[in-house]
């Protein structure tokens, strides 16, 4: 959903293992061509925000995004003071067919926007009565969550992305089926690995479990209960959290590309299905962001009570008052003087925003139905598009840099970080170990993190503002660093669904894949040149002078060897393909990463072998200091893949990951 974050940085990391650093994709900014209108030129002026203008701005800019960054097509709603003020479609939903988009009847999928309609709904039971909020979710559920740190979950650890979940992929998405939500929730519950309420890890099974809270209390189906409550009254048509699609709708859904240049992949169909399945169109958003924007209500049709709404639209949570926080389900995104709210998602294919700024009844929704070449967290079409926009027509200028603190606080808060969303317990810990992300002191008393970059793919700058608080050059964002509960250092980002957590030398995500580097190319050379060196021994006529039992040892580790790297590349492997083949994270490829897991245990247990080999070899008088160095190479060799796979959890068979 929010971007996969886990998966693509540890597949991310997978190629830079296998082929080295992939040279980034000029960005947009970077590429605009001279003889269009720039996007500087487009933000010059103030604008009054009318349908003409809105349309002539974004002619220029998403079209351009489109072709620049290989995206099939784009959809865009825009509402204002209770009504439609905009929407178009622009490129194709079909590119074989050269099927344009159609903003009022072309379905794309929102992702993770989903969520807002979960959480509309539980605000319904809610304001019924049927719901407490800080109630343990267990007296709603018919199985339990298990136990631990002494804390319930309720509703609003949930809304806040606070229940304290590990990240988990398994099932998350298919191509085919039908899903069962109860089944699904039962047979994948992640382990808890913060105490709830404490520290933001955005979840999908959480939110998946807020929609079933919804089924049992309503005693409806989940995309039964949308449709007659949110949908009906709000007069969505074009909308549906059914998957498959209703044979109605199934033709007007954009297919979706990896690059626009690519064929169209299959409907993707997502387990939790409250946390992402929904199909809709640009105006049927438009419809639910008017009747948020307007306290619950769209003409004769209502959704919630105005004081239920402005509820939900509140702060709930925050780690720092100056920090951006988590309301009832959205997120605060406040930007040039106003205070946003809104929510993004992402499925493999379809990357959306959804945007209100409260106080100007403005409402502004965009889906692209590709992913796009050289996008990221600070490159990303949505995000440029959206800034643009918000600098049209609220301009805003930056304070001006004022790095007063010198270079006490760059010291103080430099190191390496991982997102606080990630796997402890499974294999996909590796993800985030391979994820992780620097923060380095620059000149001037600024730092640099290394997951934050600007539209030209560079690290943003950061100047300190007072102590641990930095603010980003000529920009908005902040970043506060404050200690967690336990004492540790923590970076509070503009993104409040999670933050970054310092890391210690022995978790240290470079200094781990360095050692595993290191120890399998020891381990390939080592097999290459014994082939090598039995031919040069045969040319000159030389035996290996060992004894039976030296020869076993020789034999075994070289084996040991094998085994360590069969396990190391099909793991990775399995999971680069993964990424265009979905049903390997799913039970069907269960068993193959239980058979690459089997392997690895096989490899770690010969650790034994080598290390006999190396310990015999120091005890003999006839091995040379070189044959004794060898046999310890070899040790801390198959030492190096062990700490690696121990510390990514990589030897850990488990049905949930």
């Amino acid at each position: 959903m929010r971007r996969l974050m886990a998966l693509l940085l540890f597949a991310l990391a997978l190629t830079s293992l296998v082929i080295g650093q992939v040279p980034s994709n000029p960005t947009f900014k970077e590429k605009e061509a001279s003889p269009s209108p720039s996007l500087e030129a487009v933000r010059e002026s103030v604008h009054e925000m009318t349908a003409a203008d809105v349309e002539s701005f974004l002619d220029v800019i998403v079209p351009l995004q489109l072709s620049q960054t290989d995206i099939a097509g784009a959809t865009v709603s825009i509402v204002k003071d209770g009504k439609l003020l905009f929407a178009k479609g622009y490129g194709y939903a079909d590119v074989q067919k050269k099927q344009p988009v159609s903003a009022p009847d072309t379905l794309f999928r929102p992702g993770s926007i989903s969520k807002l309609f979960t959480w509309t709904a539980i605000m319904q039971l809610f304001e019924q009565g049927k719901l407490d909020l800080d109630r343990d979710v267990n007296e709603y559920l018919d199985f339990r969550i298990p136990e631990a740190f002494g804390k319930p979950i309720t509703l609003k650890n949930i809304m806040t992305h606070t229940p304290g979940f590990e990240e988990q992929i398994k099932d998350l998405f298919t191509t085919s089926g039908t899903p069962n939500l109860g089944e699904y929730l039962k047979t994948h519950i992640p382990a808890r690995v913060y105490p709830p309420g404490t520290v933001p890890a955005y979840s999908n099974y959480a939110t998946a479990l807020a929609g079933y809270i919804v089924e049992r209390v309503s005693g409806r189906p989940f995309d039964e209960y949308i449709a007659e409550n949110i949908f009906k009254p709000l007069r969505m048509s074009r909308s549906t959290f059914a998957q498959p699609l209703p044979s109605s709708l199934a033709p007007l859904m954009s297919g979706g590309y990896r690059l626009g240049s690519d064929p169209a992949q299959p409907f993707e169909v997502i387990n939790p299905f409250p946390a992402g399945s929904l199909s809709s169109s640009a105006t049927d958003m438009a419809q639910f962001m008017m009747a948020h924007l307007e306290d619950g209500q769209l003409g004769e049709g209502h959704i919630l009570k105005s004081e239920t709404a402005r509820l939900m639209h509140s702060r709930l949570f925050a780690l720092d008052d100056a920090a951006n926080a988590m309301c009832y389900g959205f997120y605060e995104e406040s930007r040039n003087g106003q205070r946003i709210i809104g929510h993004g998602g992402d499925t493999v294919y379809f990357h959306s925003d959804l945007h209100l700024v409260l106080d100007k009844k403005v409402g502004f929704f965009v889906s692209y139905n590709s992913a796009g070449k050289g996008t990221g967290l600070g490159d990303s079409p949505r995000r440029i598009l959206w800034e643009a926009f918000l600098d049209r027509y609220y301009p805003y200028s930056a304070l001006p840099a004022n790095s007063s603190t010198s270079n006490d606080s760059a010291k103080t808060v430099s190191g390496t970080y991982t997102l606080s969303r990630r796997s402890e317990t499974s294999f996909f810990k590796t993800a985030s170990l391979l994820g992780q992300f620097k923060v380095s002191p620059a000149s001037n008393g600024d730092i640099e993190v290394s997951l934050l970059t600007g539209p030209n793919g560079r690290p943003k700058r950061w100047h300190a503002t007072g102590p641990m608080t930095f603010v980003e050059r000529d920009g908005q964002d902040k970043l506060i660093f404050k200690p967690d509960q336990s004492g540790n250092l923590q970076m509070i980002l503009p993104f409040p669904f999670f933050v970054g957590q310092r890391v210690g030398a022995l978790q240290n995500g470079k200094l781990l894949l360095g050692v595993l580097g290191i120890s399998l190319f020891i381990m390939a050379v080592t097999l290459v040149l014994w082939p090598v060196a039995w031919f040069v021994r045969r040319h000159f006529g030389r035996k290996l002078e060992l004894t039976r039992g030296e020869r076993r040892l020789r034999l075994g580790v070289r084996l040991v060897f094998v085994l360590d790297l069969i396990f190391v590349v099909t793991l990775f492997g399995l999971v680069a393909y993964g990424l265009t083949h979905l049903d390997v994270f799913s039970d069907k490829g269960a068993k193959w990463f239980y058979l690459a897991q089997f392997i690895g245990v096989l490899g770690a247990a010969g650790t034994i072998v080598v290390l006999i080999n190396a310990v015999l070899a120091w005890m003999s008088k006839r091995k040379t200091i070189w044959g004794k160095l060898r046999a310890t190479i070899m040790l801390l060799a198959c030492l190096g893949v062990l700490w690696f796979c121990f510390a990514g959890n990589l030897l850990h068979f488990s049905s949930t990951y």
